[in-house]
């Protein structure tokens, strides 16, 4: 196992690399200081064993061990060190040291998660066994660099030529070209940025003229990147090379290319001289003469068509044989045989799909290219190259079955549907009939989903599949659109039946519990319902018009039925909803939403005897009095709208929820939340910050690598960093919600569960997710000096959750008294407008932190 040492100041990002590398197979030893590598490094000078790889990243600011640390790498005592460099940004010094140090590379910090890949790169080729240039070979073909860089240029001049390439430089595009143009080249190899141009460019430019043509090309770049690999090759480089890499693997993939040189004509000529033998090869090959008598046979041939001999076959008609009918056995005339015909006038016939007989008259699908055999200009013949097609034959049906049906519930899809119901539309037009077109969601699948296991759920699918089919008659239509969604189409109804007939399909779901592993499950549906009829413009606006009903099904109360009504009021409502997925967009696209910042008090750092009665001023107290505790907001999003108002998040995220934008909006929160606490972290007090992750962000699988790899990139410690999941949010996904805080707990980040309390079965969560806190629900706040019911819904709350070594947080405090009864509760911290509303920004000035901005000028919820 290779061992390597990690050289890291910042925790955060050694932990990152730590966890990344192991999980690369890399034995770790870490550091995080320069003098300790130094140490390290000398004791390996009187040691037989030590690392084999040094990962560390670049000094930002002076530093006279990392100096020495540098000089240090150079010597050829640790030559034989692979080195791996991480900088928040391409360096001169850097690049400039790794051109003068071989089995380098470097990484931008915003890549750190190729660290693995590059280390593996410069570790697996040993010494010995790396390729060596022939000279008088391709070393002295002719190569054109082209950098804007005049120390790259020389570095990589004086490299090459050392090969023996001659090589020419150019500054930018334009140089290249004009150079290209004035001076055969066998390899040009062209940096990716460039001012003006970039070097796709030229790439492509070489590439599309005659003249240029024949140039091999390629691109190089200081960082891996896989945007810039991607356009490189799509402009026509062959290969995308690396000016951090080590110069070994460099060298050895440029004489790659050099050698393509020198092979490609004779690799072309062969590959023309085999293309004859190539087109006829296949696993059967027979030859006929003009007449279609067989001439030869090979052995895979015979053994397709059951025979026993080649002479069974031989100067006998192969149309007699074995191509004299169609598959279903009606004749074929030798004179209207295609086959024949191709033989007799010399034709040459690519992927020519036909039926052969077998001896035991079966027939066989086969696809043949017959290619005319032409001695001294005459036609001698022909040569056939078939296949037996019988599994592709019967794949390609299994494929058209699989793009009109669902293969769980073997119910028709969503495309096939909307071919239906596009034809359903077009019949009514016809017609004085009505029809209905029915949008079915199931209420309580993700439930069931999430705590009985996926076969469950997939149980229940089939199930709720095999009801709904037994409500259709002949001419309906019934299919599963997706997830759990179902679509039907019901033809020619009774206008005054709509209701009932739609509710049929409700009670068929709701009548009768879901068993599975011995336990019930009541299960509901909510139905949108459009009527069809000669004025339904569209399938686009009929579904449009099925789903909306859906969604007011589910507003309703959920386990329903709703008609969609071309009532103004509800039609402008979902018009309002719609035109927001077009706002959100752009305002992802043009970075129009602000982060707002809203303080969470500990409840134990409070002087109750003198609570002011001023909005925000015991925050304000807070800070003065602790310089050195880390004071926490959560971060909250708001969208700035072209007056400069700020508009709030419930104005928004439901539809960002409904159009699937909702987990860009939670990514840009992310991003934007971690930037901003690295500008934070010199400040006094030190800040923390609280994170909202929506439920369908939760889900996705890549969430955690992202947030880690944005930790990573700006460098904040993971304990300052809290994520607060929803408990119905967490309810739904459960097992994403539990992948998800396990893997960033063990990175160091906290977790709150949201809104808890007014789920079902709060309780039992606590025993599958490892949360660190409940913010209760501010519903319960609201109530609590007036209901008895919510303060010991709080008190209750709080003393569980410190049974098992969780702490609370209580929302909605808007005013001293709420304070003081919350800490009767036992509550360990409250936020809210008394405490302090959300403010549009926080800056950390000379120092000291402050609070700018406004308040936000919303009614959010305090």
């Amino acid at each position: 196992m290779n061992r390597v040492l990690l050289l890291e100041p910042s925790a955060t990002r050694r932990r990152a690399l730590r966890s990344l590398l192991i999980a690369k197979g890399f034995e770790i030893a870490e550091v995080g200081e320069f003098g300790q590598a130094l140490d390290v490094l000398h004791r390996l000078a009187d040691s037989a064993t030590g690392i084999n790889a040094l990962v560390f990243g670049w000094p930002g600011i002076a530093d006279s061990q990392a100096d020495e640390l540098l000089a240090l790498l150079r010597q050829d005592e640790f030559e034989h060190l692979c080195v791996v460099l991480l900088a928040d940004s391409n360096d001169d010094n850097a690049v400039n040291w790794l051109m003068k140090r071989p089995g380098s590379a470097l990484l931008l910090w915003s890549d750190y998660s190729e660290c693995g890949d590059a280390l593996a790169k410069l570790l697996a080729p040993a010494p010995s066994e790396r390729p060596h240039l022939e000279v008088g070979g391709q070393s002295h073909l002719r190569v054109l660099f082209v950098d804007d860089s005049a120390t790259v240029r020389i570095a990589f001049r004086r490299l090459l030529m050392k090969q023996g390439y001659l090589v020419e430089t150019a500054e930018d595009v334009e140089d290249g070209w004009r150079k290209a143009l004035a001076s055969p080249f066998d390899i040009a190899i062209v940096d990716y940025f460039m001012p003006g141009d970039p070097g796709p460019v030229l790439v492509r430019r070489l590439k599309e003229d005659p003249r240029t043509s024949g140039i091999l090309t390629a691109t190089i770049t200081g960082t891996y990147s896989d945007r810039v690999i991607n356009e490189s090759l799509a402009a026509g480089a062959l290969e995308c090379l690396f000016k951090s890499e080590a110069r070994e693997l460099f060298l050895a993939r440029l004489g790659s290319l050099a050698r393509a040189v020198q092979d490609r004509q004779s690799v072309d000529a062969e590959r023309r001289r085999l293309q004859s033998i190539l087109s006829s090869v296949g696993d059967g090959v027979y030859g006929v003469d003009p007449r279609g008598n067989i001439q030869f046979v090979n052995p895979a041939a015979l053994d397709i068509l059951g025979f026993d001999e080649a002479a069974e076959l031989i100067g006998r008609s192969a149309h007699e044989l074995f191509h004299y009918a169609f598959e279903d056995g009606t004749p074929i005339p030798r004179a209207s045989c295609f086959l024949s015909q191709a033989y007799a006038l010399g034709s040459q016939v690519p992927g020519w799909q036909s039926t052969f007989w077998t001896r035991a008259r079966r027939p066989l699908p086969v696809e043949c290219t017959v290619y005319p055999l032409n001695l001294d200009g005459r036609c001698e013949g022909s040569v056939i190259a078939f296949r037996d097609i019988s599994s592709r034959r019967m794949l390609e049906e299994e494929l058209r079955w699989q793009a009109s049906h669902d293969a769980l519930t073997k119910l028709k899809n969503r495309a096939w549907f909307e071919t239906q119901l596009e034809q359903e539309i077009l019949r009514l037009r016809r017609s004085d009939q009505l029809s209905l077109l029915l949008f079915l969601d199931l209420d309580r699948f993700k439930y069931i989903n999430d705590t009985a296991g996926h076969t469950a759920g997939d149980h229940l699918l089939i199930d709720m599949s095999r009801r709904l089919s037994g409500r259709l008659r002949g001419s309906d239509h019934l299919a599963r659109m997706g997830g759990d969604e179902y679509a039907v189409i019901l033809r020619n109804v009774n206008m005054e039946r709509i209701t009932q007939i739609a509710d049929d399909f409700r009670r068929a779901i709701v009548g009768t519990p879901f068993v599975y592993g011995g336990k019930s499950y009541r299960v509901g549906v909510s139905i949108g319902v459009a009527v069809l009829d000669q004025q339904t413009p569209s399938r686009t606006e009929a579904m449009s018009n099925a789903d909306i009903a859906l969604h007011m099904a589910k507003r309703h109360g959920r386990n329903q039925v709703h008609v969609f009504s071309h009532d103004a009021d509800q039609r402008t409502k979902m018009d309002l909803e719609l035109g927001w997925s077009a706002r959100l967009e752009e305002a992802l696209r043009l970075d129009q939403f602000v982060l707002c910042y809203q303080p969470v008090l500990p409840m134990s750092q409070i002087d109750y005897e003198s609570l002011p009665d001023q909005h925000g001023a015991l925050w304000a107290r807070h800070i003065r009095r602790n310089s050195s505790q880390r004071v926490f907001y959560e971060a909250l999003i708001r969208l700035r709208e072209a007056d400069g108002n700020l508009v709030a998040p419930a104005a928004f995220l439901p539809a960002a929820e409904r159009f699937s934008l909702v987990g860009e909006v939670d990514r840009w929160v992310i991003r934007n939340a971690l930037k901003a606490l690295r500008e934070f972290q010199s400040a006094e007090p030190p800040v923390g910050i609280s994170i909202n992750i929506s439920a369908q962000s939760v889900s996705q699988p890549d969430l955690a690598r992202y947030i880690t790899d944005r930790l990573v990139e700006f460098d904040v410690d993971p304990r300052a960093v809290v994520f607060e999941i929803t408990e119905t949010g967490a309810l739904n996904n459960l097992d994403a919600a539990r992948n998800l805080i396990t893997e960033l707990r063990t990175f160091g980040c906290r977790f709150a569960l949201d809104d808890f309390g007014v789920g079902f079965s709060s309780f039992t969560h606590l025993k599958h997710l490892d949360v660190d806190m409940l913010k209760i629900d501010g519903s319960f706040t609201q109530g609590l000096l007036s209901d008895p019911v919510d303060l010991a819904v709080i008190s209750a709350i709080t003393s569980i959750a410190h049974s098992v070594g969780k702490l609370t947080v209580a929302e909605y405090v808007d005013r001293p008294e709420i304070l003081r009864a919350l800490r009767n509760c036992g509550v360990d911290f409250a936020q809210g407008f008394y405490v302090g509303r959300p403010k549009a920004g926080l800056r950390a000035a000379g120092g000291q932190l402050e609070i700018v901005g406004g308040h936000d000028n919303i009614a959010a919820a305090g």
